[in-house]
């Protein structure tokens, strides 16, 4: 019998870390001192929080207070602890699918969202898109893993904030030397992509073709952007500062992996 095994994006429900799941990520967290709550309890809170799109005061009463949880979460944030899980679990996921563990192509893109009331700071309004808000700025590899992150008001130039990757990608993978883009990544970040040392292909749809049309090399990072409509943290911007939102975007996409590493 063949086993058909569902995307991890499509799980109807919030599931908790697996063993063999927490095992793979257990080093990048745990320093072995003593604590009053588990790690573990409060990284599923987290990943409940980003999945759920709940509120940190209206946390399910089995996991630790949300004031715990919320202290860990900006903990790991600051210290780059997301980064450096993601960045491991990217890693395992592409040799585990037979590539090598940096990517020398990357695609990107940004995507314009919508912010949630009382949010102020890095706000603006996307008059092509006529969308008051932020805009997430992600770049990916062939798979649609995650390279790098950035996010901005979304009155920002896609080229000029698109820059802000490179030094992201330049620590992510020292193989990177093609990067695939649309029209919106011209003149600035073509000839500051040239001083870092990577080939900018400007890919397009054809004019005789209407509504959304998959693009050669960049159909990747439109599918990681519709991962993001399976986790309701993500629905909108609700973050107070572009930091947390970037944290948010890093913590889908460790769920979405754990889930194909591991059962």
């Amino acid at each position: 019998m063949v086993m058909i095994r569902r995307s991890p994006f499509r799980r109807k429900r919030f599931t908790e870390l697996t063993n063999s799941q927490w095992q793979i990520i257990k080093n990048s967290v745990e320093d072995n001192r003593k604590r009053k709550y588990s790690l573990r309890d409060i990284l599923n809170a987290i990943l409940k929080i980003t999945r759920t799109g709940c509120q940190w005061r209206n946390l399910d009463e089995k996991y630790p207070p949300w004031e715990s949880v919320y202290y860990y979460f900006r903990k790991w944030q600051k210290d780059g602890t997301w980064t450096k899980i993601l960045g491991l679990l990217v890693r395992l996921e592409r040799l585990r699918q037979g590539r090598k563990p940096e990517p020398s192509v990357c695609a990107i893109d940004s995507q314009s969202v919508k912010v949630a009331a009382l949010i102020g700071i890095h706000t603006g309004i996307d008059g092509h898109k006529r969308i008051n808000g932020r805009k997430r700025h992600i770049a990916v590899d062939i798979l649609g893993l995650p390279l790098a992150f950035f996010v901005s008001a979304a009155n920002q130039n896609d080229g000029q904030m698109g820059i802000e990757l490179f030094p992201q990608l330049a620590n992510t993978s020292k193989r990177l030397s093609l990067i695939r883009t649309d029209n919106a990544y011209k003149g600035y970040f073509t000839e500051c992509a040239g001083y870092c040392g990577y080939v900018v292909e400007t890919t397009k749809k054809p004019e005789t073709q209407k509504g959304f049309v998959p693009q050669t090399g960049r159909w990747q990072v439109e599918r990681a952007f519709g991962w993001f409509n399976f986790f309701r943290r993500l629905s909108k911007d609700y973050e107070k500062t572009v930091e947390s939102s970037v944290a948010f975007m890093q913590i889908a996409f460790i769920d979405i992996i754990l889930s194909r590493l591991a059962n």
